[in-house]
């Protein structure tokens, strides 16, 4: 099956099923409390198909990104009649449980499915929970500027004291041009040092310019590519180039774009077999469009700890690992709103199609599992910020309203989410942009 097509059905289902779950947590609290619901769709516009039961229209409508529950009087522009069913007769805590009902369903899905992850396949890269010790510096990256050298150890980054490659890594991703502190010790020296990401990759996330040692494991191989012509297979291991140990991907990026088109041998270990591959780099486009580089043609694939964990163990650490990116997804709003971080830092629904289709193509059903409960969690958090016609924005209004002592005006709600649901349609326009130009080499370029 083509790529395109196995994208495109993985995420269908995905954001299909979320929405669902989404639209049934304000469904189920809005009957559960005499709410009267309309209409459940999945998906705007036309309806397509569907049934009618009791007084709700189940439907299937013809835009397939999103969803809406439609109950009685919940537009505060509709005329109340001051029926009990409708949702403004109800008071501020039952709209309120309503409106979180959703998100809560997004999150708790996200906390089910990493649990279940880690029951049946828990796998963790093995730097990740080892001390930040630098393997590798590259030439005029913002760690090189600030003379931070392979050997240094970081133990204090943005406030964090004795860091994991874990904690490191998110802290500079969300970085980019912008001043960090670390502190590094080298010997019997401890360094004040301040990096500036930069920013890297179409995403234009923050890069140091430094990396941990890990093992060059076969990961994706491109077609038409050194690599694969020569018959490298993925789950290789590369353990030395032209007679030199290779101490990470990083490293061997770095040598490549020295020695250039000269050919190289890499020794490989496959299984209990070392083998010898001879093969010449060729220069060829990375994740960054705007960047060619000599290569060979794979992904490094992380070594990793691959187990179950029992059902105490999975739960808590689904429940940390979700807190943790609940926090960060947080803080990447704020430095969005600040305008600290590039917009395109979010995926829109071709990224997560992209994403979606090679979880889709991974062995077993894990990987896929795994994304969908971080998108989860994105849906859940992205609803609960306080913007207008999203629940974060009814939740925000409630508030207001409860701290005042009483309901604010239809004609300033009308106006706010106007305002609101063009803010919306604007950002969808822009997020959707950003894929397209993440997606086609040179289009940024061709519209300047």
């Amino acid at each position: 099956m083509p790529d395109f097509l196995i994208s495109l059905i993985a995420v269908v289902v995905i954001l299909g099923f979320m929405i669902l779950i989404h639209e049934f947590g304000h469904y189920a609290v809005a009957k559960w409390l005499g709410v009267r619901v309309e209409v459940f769709s999945i998906g705007f516009g036309k309806r397509l198909l569907g049934f009618r039961k009791g007084e709700t229209d189940y439907r299937i409508s013809a835009i397939p990104l999103g969803g809406y529950v439609k109950m009685s009087g919940e537009n505060p522009m509709d005329e109340r009649t001051g029926d009990p069913a409708e949702f403004l007769s109800h008071s501020r805590w039952h709209r309120f449980l309503i409106a979180i009902a959703g998100p809560a369903m997004n999150i708790m899905l996200a906390i089910f499915l990493l649990t279940t992850v880690y029951m049946v396949h828990y796998e963790y890269p093995v730097f990740m929970d080892k001390l930040a010790v630098i393997d590798g510096v590259k030439a005029n990256s913002a760690a090189a500027l600030a003379d931070i050298q392979p050997g240094d150890r970081i133990i204090k980054i943005d406030g964090i004291a004795n860091p994991t490659w874990e904690q490191v890594q998110p802290r500079v991703m969300i970085s980019p041009n912008q001043p960090l502190a670390v502190t590094v010790q080298r010997g019997d020296k401890v360094l004040e040092k301040t990096i500036v990401p930069k920013p890297v990759t179409s995403s234009e996330v923050g890069s140091a310019g430094w990396y941990p040692a890990e093992p060059v494991i076969v990961g994706k191989l491109d077609d038409d590519m050194p690599a694969v012509k020569a018959g490298i297979q993925e789950d290789d291991r590369v353990v030395a180039m032209d007679g030199k140990p290779l101490g990470s991907i990083e490293a061997m990026i770095e040598q490549l774009q020295e020695t250039k088109e000269k050919p190289v041998d890499l020794a490989v270990l496959r299984g209990n077999q070392t083998l010898s591959f001879h093969l010449q780099p060729v220069l060829s486009k990375t994740e960054d469009p705007k960047q060619q580089r000599y290569r060979l043609g794979f992904l490094n694939k992380e070594d990793t700890i691959v187990t179950r964990l029992p059902f105490g163990q999975a739960i808590s650490l689904s429940l940390r690992e979700n807190k943790k990116y609940s926090f960060l997804l947080l803080e990447l709003a704020k430095k969005l709103v600040e305008g600290k971080v590039s917009p395109r830092m979010v995926s829109g629904p071709i990224g997560i199609a992209q994403e979606a289709g090679y979880a889709a193509q991974q062995k077993g059903w894990t990987p896929l599992l795994a994304l969908t409960s971080g998108i989860s969690l994105n849906l859940g958090i992205f609803n609960l910020l306080p913007i207008p016609i999203l629940d974060g924005g009814v939740i925000f209004f409630l508030l207001i309203e409860s701290l005042m002592g009483h309901d604010i005006s239809l004609r300033i709600k009308e106006r706010v989410y106007q305002a609101a649901f063009v803010f919306l349609v604007l950002f969808a326009v822009m997020v959707i942009f950003n894929d397209l130009v993440k997606t086609i080499p040179g289009l940024a370029d061709r519209l300047q």
